[in-house]
């Protein structure tokens, strides 16, 4: 998901000089995207929301950790860089969770809605395996520069398929974990440990997609060669 004439001769892009692959990026180059990515979409918004909530509250905490998404979805629309899928579906999510909460008037309902949101993300990638584009395959330009011809590879279909599998019940996962903190810990524990938690399963997560997708990208020729040392 992504939020994005002059009649002006544009200047043709200079050709590649032999042993260039302009189109295949460095394997650095697509681990900082990703980083980049989980920083801003996740990261950082659950460590504001919970240094605020130790010092504020928990409402106060909804509307920084809500803030931080919005602000940085503007950020880089205004700056002209290319806003992440993630980082948009993360706002949406927080979104209708403050919404909710709100118009109940419970914070418990804001923690107990990433159980049910968990389980309509897995739902939703289980049930995306039944068209032509898995959800991964749909959020993997966040990562990847992806095109037609790239979608079509078989081992690229079967990769998309089975991480889309993988996520899905990595989500179900979480959503059983985080419904047993809520229901045996404080407040102020269990958002730590959510957090902690969360974070260390959507590394580890990310750690496996990233290994597995590069398995398949050098089968396949995507990656940019390393330059060997004379």
């Amino acid at each position: 998901m992504t939020y994005l004439g002059t009649t002006t001769p544009v200047p043709a892009a200079p050709s590649a000089t032999p042993g260039e692959h302009p189109h295949h990026p460095r394997l650095r180059a697509v681990v900082r995207r990703v980083s980049l990515t989980m920083l801003l979409a996740c990261v950082i918004p659950g460590s504001l929301f919970y240094s605020t909530l130790l010092v504020a509250g928990v409402w106060v905490a909804m509307g920084v950790a809500l803030a931080w998404s919005y602000g940085a979805i503007a950020w880089r629309a205004l700056t002209g860089r290319r806003t992440s899928g993630l980082l948009v579906l993360v706002a949406i999510v927080m979104t209708g969770r403050t919404a909710v909460a709100l118009a109940a008037d419970s914070t418990f309902l804001y923690f107990l809605q990433p159980i049910i949101s968990d389980g309509v993300v897995a739902t939703a990638f289980l049930l995306s395996l039944t068209t032509a584009r898995p959800m991964v395959a749909r959020l993997a330009g966040d990562f990847y520069p992806m095109d037609h011809e790239l979608h079509l590879r078989p081992r690229i279909r079967r990769l998309f398929t089975h991480l889309t599998v993988f996520w899905a019940a990595l989500c179900l996962g979480k959503a059983l974990l985080t419904l047993w903190l809520l229901e045996s810990q404080s407040l102020e524990t269990f958002v730590l440990a959510k957090e902690l938690s969360g974070l260390s399963l959507n590394v580890l997560a990310t750690g496996v997609t990233i290994v597995a997708a590069l398995g398949v990208l050098r089968k396949e020729g995507l990656l940019h060669p390393v330059p060997v040392a004379a």
